[in-house]
């Protein structure tokens, strides 16, 4: 049975706090600051389950909540309030854990605004970046501005994205990860959505491609903690 997360407050510069969950097994071999979408927290169904089956493949979690999510808005923070809260989040699970490879990232809006505040100033001791569906563009309107500040981020950036990804076409995501060079590893998921859900046609079910991205992600992360 997997163990409850175990509720955190997330210390703000200020005295101000934001609430967390942490998913942390005993024999850790990496930490994961994970960020949630702009459309829902960190207690979302995909993100818990990302969360658990990370644990059980030796990779801790620090979920958190960005200010919007926390005093129950829905329209996200501006990019400074995020970023802050990113490092904030960053900064509490390298207090929490000491000495462990530590990674950031998120789901579409947590991970684009961790790779933000990579770019803007490296996150301390964090190895690499998490993308669980770079949100690249809004629907219906492809274009690779959201991925400019990339080219300023030096550490490691891990994509995953699904072909039905409205958000990422997948050309243009494959031009940014090129673009990268070696920094960047672009995992498709094939006939996943920008929620990583697949149609019932396809022969494949939600549940696989959640272990696809399980395996990917835990895969990735272990091999650079080393």
């Amino acid at each position: 049975m997997t163990p409850a997360p175990l509720p955190l407050d997330v210390p703000l510069p200020g005295g101000d706090s934001l609430p967390g969950l942490l998913d942390g097994p005993a024999a850790a071999r990496a930490g994961l600051v994970l960020g949630h979408g702009a459309g829902a927290g960190m207690a979302h169904p995909f993100l818990a389950q990302l969360a658990q089956g990370l644990a059980a493949r030796g990779v801790a979690v620090l979920r958190y909540q960005f200010p919007f999510m926390a005093r129950g808005s829905r329209r996200p923070d501006p990019p400074a309030l995020a970023q802050a809260a990113v490092r904030a989040a960053v900064a509490e699970a390298a207090r929490r854990w000491p000495g462990l490879a530590l990674f950031a990232g998120g789901k579409s809006f947590g991970g684009r605004m961790a790779s933000q505040a990579q770019a803007a100033e490296p996150l301390a001791g964090v190895r690499g970046l998490v993308f669980v569906g770079f949100p690249l563009h809004p629907a219906r309107q492809p274009s690779i501005a959201r991925a400019e500040h990339l080219q300023a981020v030096q550490v490691p950036m891990l994509f995953l994205q699904g072909t039905r990804d409205t958000l990422a076409e997948l050309p243009l995501v494959t031009q940014v990860a090129q673009g990268l060079g070696e920094r960047a590893t672009l995992h498709v998921v094939d006939g996943a959505d920008h929620g990583f859900e697949v149609l019932v046609r396809s022969g494949r079910t939600d549940a696989a491609v959640r272990e696809e991205l399980l395996e990917t992600m835990a895969g990735w992360m272990l091999a650079r903690a080393a």
